[in-house]
């Protein structure tokens, strides 16, 4: 195996799919001025290896078990303002890329991406540039002149976990099942629920659920 280079920039990759961190993993490591210097699937782990491994730049999906991708990179930001962090994730960058260039990352990247992609936004935001699709790019540009018409001005009120939660919903999984994915307990997902349900404006359980679908599907 060839010998490491001194000057290679060191990435930590943090996702919980198995397949998609080796994977990404081992696309990394193929460039000879890149390394892993580490990989995790939850959250605390990763701050654990920020402070002894020392990247240069943090990989990090949305769904974590236990606190998600949005509140890693806060704690992460606020400990190490300096890190670069770049999000890797299936979900919809219209719903979340904003909220991940908000809480600290300098890019998004949908799953699925071409090598050639990843790779070139891994670089991008090594040098400290953000990295956006150009559709995203354009959409966040109209936001800032038009405001929002993509996402409504009650879903934008949302925080983070409610956004969460009100997708697992519209998935079709119960407060139960969203609890232990979440790490939380169903009195505090069914307190989101309500809460989500207020700021939205719907009355019934029923209504909540058949808004939580039909926005899942529309996006």
């Amino acid at each position: 195996m060839a010998a490491k280079r001194t000057d290679q920039k060191r990435i930590l990759v943090v996702d919980d799919h198995p397949v998609f961190r080796d994977g990404l993993a081992r696309l990394i490591e193929q460039e000879g001025d890149l390394s892993v210097c580490g990989t995790t699937d939850n959250a605390s782990d990763a701050m654990r290896m920020v402070e002894t491994m020392k990247p240069d730049l943090v990989s990090v999906d949305i769904s974590l078990t236990g606190k998600n991708g949005i509140e890693l990179l806060k704690t992460v930001k606020a400990m190490h303002p300096e890190l670069k962090a770049l999000v890797f994730s299936m979900h919809d960058e219209a719903l979340y890329a904003e909220r991940a260039l908000r809480a600290g990352a300098l890019g998004y990247v949908m799953k699925g991406a071409p090598v050639e992609v990843v790779i070139g936004a891994i670089r991008r935001v090594l040098a400290g540039d953000i990295y956006l699709s150009e559709s995203m790019s354009d959409s966040l540009l109209k936001i800032s002149i038009n405001g929002a018409p993509g996402l409504a001005s009650p879903l934008r009120s949302l925080s983070d976990r409610q956004l969460e939660v009100l997708e697992l919903f519209g998935r079709g999984n119960s407060s139960k099942v969203i609890a232990e994915k979440l790490k939380l307990s169903v009195k505090t997902v069914e307190v989101h629920r309500q809460n989500i349900k207020q700021k939205l404006g719907l009355g019934s359980a029923l209504e909540f659920m058949r808004y939580a679908v039909r926005w899942v599907e529309q996006n």
